[in-house]
């Protein structure tokens, strides 16, 4: 048996991570006493792991680790954001970390450990990949979300998320197995490859399809997998629940693009069917459930799942009737949705970070009343992400479902737009509700805002970046649509 080595060129990135990961983790045993080293070396590696993967980039499709990684431009475009992501959120963090006796070293570790697991399932070729991926970054965020030991609602909440994620990682390896007997592979190209010669036996392929939306489903917290998102959210410490609103929501689109789309795409009609399902409910679910919340966490966990059904509807108005010509446009869109609501989750939950302080949670919606008069500034940024999650005209949460219903309508759905925008109108009340308590009701908490600059500096471009983006899309769109146009040719 002849051993070829693999090219790790292509992997640079991960393996950089990798080891960081091993350095902070001696770092955190021998210098534990130095607060800030985990911190500086996690946001390092993230910004060494980003000046690797440009530097590798070349535009072209790179396979290695026997065909089981995939260097592309779809994936380094996903990396360079989930790095983006990740480092703004410890930044914001890291004063609601301190406060609570929580920036240890550990903490640190595992943030960097979600992201090697985030870049895996991005850069998977093979489904055992993917799901070493998932699972890395799945592990790490049970553990974050318990790492409030002493807090009965943190432990509950990751009791009740390791416990949903292992049975939806059951059903999306019990998935993985079914492709495995109807192909005879586990390797993306290959699956295909049998799909469209159609020499797997169908049947099974498609018992093995619906385990494996059913998996997605869960990592995207959509109806009917929804059960812990809002319990998740609310249980969490913030700064976790932070980071689980965000980049995990990239790796999560990036499985579901590389099994539905670069895998499984011959059985596009069914999975399409699917996920009509998913969105609709979700977008009902979500909108409707999220009016009746008073806890802010609760509500944007809500609005996350209403804003992940509008993402799959870019999904499964790709291909109507055969007819593939729509199929770079709406996934395009559905990747530019996903981009944009990660934009406006960084915003929003560092806006309840920055109203936190110690002994203090600004979890609910009450605790905006009267912002304009403590901090007119920091209102106007919240209404600029109210304004925008809810879709309100020039920002970028408008033009992300702009995007998505164009498709939707190209597709010829028109029924599938028409009750997309009536429950856009009806989620509008809950994000016009904390604009409304935020500059006509009178403050409970007149406490100074306390945050460091950097913090009060970034959060500012957060929230401006919303209305810039919203202002001038394209450049983002065109980003999103290079990106998946190189890897899909």
């Amino acid at each position: 048996m002849n051993f070829v080595v693999p090219d790790f060129y292509p992997a640079a990135a991960e393996i950089f991570v990798a080891v960081m990961a091993l350095v902070i983790m001696l770092a955190g045993a021998f210098a534990r006493s130095v607060r800030w080293l985990a911190y500086a070396m996690s946001q390092a590696t993230l910004l060494g792991a980003a000046f690797i993967t440009i530097f590798t980039m070349t535009g072209e499709v790179n396979y290695t680790f026997s065909g089981m990684f995939v260097s592309d431009l779809f994936g380094d475009f996903l990396k360079l954001l989930v790095y983006f992501s990740v480092a703004i959120a410890l930044l914001y963090s890291r004063g609601y970390l301190a406060d609570r006796k929580m920036d240890r070293p550990e903490y640190y570790l595992l943030a960097v450990l979600m992201t090697l697991g985030m870049m895996v399932m991005i850069t998977a070729n093979h489904m055992l990949t993917l799901y070493i991926g998932l699972e890395m970054m799945s592990l790490a965020l049970y553990a974050m979300v318990a790492f409030d030991r002493d807090s009965a609602r943190s432990t509950e909440a990751a009791m009740k998320y390791f416990v949903l994620g292992a049975l939806a990682s059951g059903l999306l390896l019990y998935g993985m197995s079914m492709v495995y007997g109807a192909t005879g592979s586990l390797d993306f190209g290959s699956v295909h490859e049998a799909l469209y010669y159609q020499s797997a036996n169908r049947t099974v392929l498609l018992f093995g399809l619906v385990f494996l939306v059913a998996g997605i489903a869960f990592k995207l917290g959509v109806v009917p997998f929804h059960m812990w998102v809002p319990d998740v959210y609310q249980g969490a410490p913030t700064a976790v629940t932070l980071l689980i609103a965000t980049a995990p929501k990239l790796a999560a689109f990036a499985m579901a693009m590389r099994l539905l789309v670069f895998g499984l795409f011959e059985l596009v009609e069914q999975w399409q069917a699917m996920l009509m399902f998913l969105a609709v409910l979700s977008i009902i679910l979500g909108n409707l459930a999220a009016i009746a919340q008073t806890n802010i966490k609760r509500m944007l966990a809500y609005s996350g799942i209403s804003h992940m059904g509008f993402m799959l509807l870019g999904l499964l108005a790709g291909v109507v009737d055969g007819d593939r010509h729509y199929a770079f446009g709406a996934y395009s869109s559905a990747m530019f949705y996903a981009v944009s609501y990660v934009i406006m989750s960084l915003a929003s939950f560092g806006m309840v970070l920055l109203l936190s302080r110690a002994g203090f949670e600004a979890e609910n919606i009450e605790d905006f009343k009267g912002l304009n008069k403590r901090s007119p500034w920091f209102a106007a940024m919240m209404m600029i992400i109210m304004f925008s999650m809810a879709g309100i005209p020039f920002f970028i949460g408008f033009f992300a479902k702009l995007a998505v219903l164009q498709s939707v309508v190209a597709a010829g759905y028109i029924w599938l737009a028409v009750l997309a925008v009536l429950m856009s109108v009806i989620g509008a009340f809950y994000y016009l509700r904390v604009v409304k308590v935020m500059y006509f009701d009178e403050p409970v908490d007149t406490a100074p805002i306390h945050a460091p600059a950097d913090v009060r500096v970034l959060l500012s471009v957060n929230g401006l970046s919303i209305a810039a983006l919203g202002l001038m899309p394209q450049g983002l769109m065109y980003l999103c649509g290079i990106a998946l146009l190189a890897s899909l040719v």
